[in-house]
């Protein structure tokens, strides 16, 4: 591996990423892109607390190696989602092709395969637009803690959301203890719904505002439990993160890529590793359990990193 590294990273050529800064991000890209907590936020955050100043420069810079180095970390996340939900994967794939084949919607894998097709276009057209310049404006320890607060108040919202259709459906108003909710099963979404779930994914792009957060949100307000929105939230961010890593992918062969080639196959490797396990235990988390202890992770750090950075 380590002979590995060096010949990727050039014969003559120094990285400016060091080992323990790709695992280390590697590490954190894995946890936080699926952990409703913000990745992004995560990445700008750490760096400065860490005192590694040559990535804090490069986050804001026009060319920047540590976006190629972030693009590599992407698409090891993605693939580990690939892989956590291959079974799923191959039946909305082979189902898309039927579809198109028949020009009907026959199963519930169809639908499904529809339903991310549509969500995924307005964070898709305006990430390729947009991406870069809201990194260069927003991608700054401040404003990471203040979106990261506002990330936490979110989430609260969409556990209000809960209790509020728990209440509709008990008939028990505000005092009422029952817990139960006949939530939508995900193959009655509408089209509209993923739209406006595709939407949500679009506020993604501020650092300090997680993806699945505010997608499994939206899923909520759109009547699904949290083991559906959850399910909804990571296989949407498969095609959204993949795609992002491919449109750059250019970047990765580039001469001047060639030093930290070797970071992003170490970082890419632990990013995997953290993303498949976060996956499996959040799959698992979200059946009983909800989004509140991320909201307070959320909203505690964020304002105590607002203290820190002000």
């Amino acid at each position: 591996m380590i002979n590995l590294v060096v010949q990727l990273r050039g014969k003559h050529l120094s990285s400016p990423i060091t080992i323990s800064q790709s695992i280390v991000m590697g590490l954190l890209q894995g946890v936080s892109e699926l952990f409703p907590i913000s990745s992004l936020g995560h990445s700008v955050v750490l760096p400065a607390l860490l005192g590694w100043n040559n990535l804090v420069a490069e986050q804001q810079a026009k060319h920047s190696y540590f976006l190629t180095f972030v693009v590599g970390l992407h698409v090891a996340t993605a693939a580990a989602l690939f892989v956590f939900y291959r079974r799923d994967w191959y039946r909305i794939i082979g189902g898309l092709f039927r579809s198109i084949k028949t020009r009907s919607i026959d199963n519930k894998y169809q639908k499904l395969g529809w339903l991310l097709v549509v969500a995924t276009i307005p964070a898709g057209l305006v990430g390729v637009t947009f991406d870069h310049l809201l990194r260069r404006l927003f991608a700054k320890p401040l404003d990471a803690s203040i979106f990261l607060v506002i990330n936490g108040i979110v989430l609260f919202i969409g556990e209000a959301q809960i209790k509020r259709q728990v209440n509709a459906k008990s008939g028990g108003g505000v005092g009422s203890h029952s817990t139960v909710v006949a939530a939508r099963p995900l193959s009655d979404m509408k089209f509209t719904e993923a739209v406006t779930i595709g939407v949500a994914q679009i506020f993604a792009l501020l650092a300090g505002i997680s993806r699945s957060g505010i997608t499994m949100v939206a899923g909520l307000f759109r009547g699904l439990d949290h083991e559906d929105a959850a399910r909804f939230s990571f296989l949407l961010a498969t095609p959204i993160i993949f795609a992002a890593g491919v449109y750059k992918l250019p970047s990765l062969l580039k001469h001047s890529a060639a030093p930290i080639r070797g970071d992003i196959l170490i970082g890419s490797i632990a990013a995997f590793v953290a993303a498949f396990l976060s996956v499996a235990f959040l799959s698992r988390y979200f059946k009983s359990k909800t989004l509140n202890p991320f909201a307070i992770y959320s909203v505690v750090v964020g304002l105590a990193l607002i203290v820190r950075f002000h």
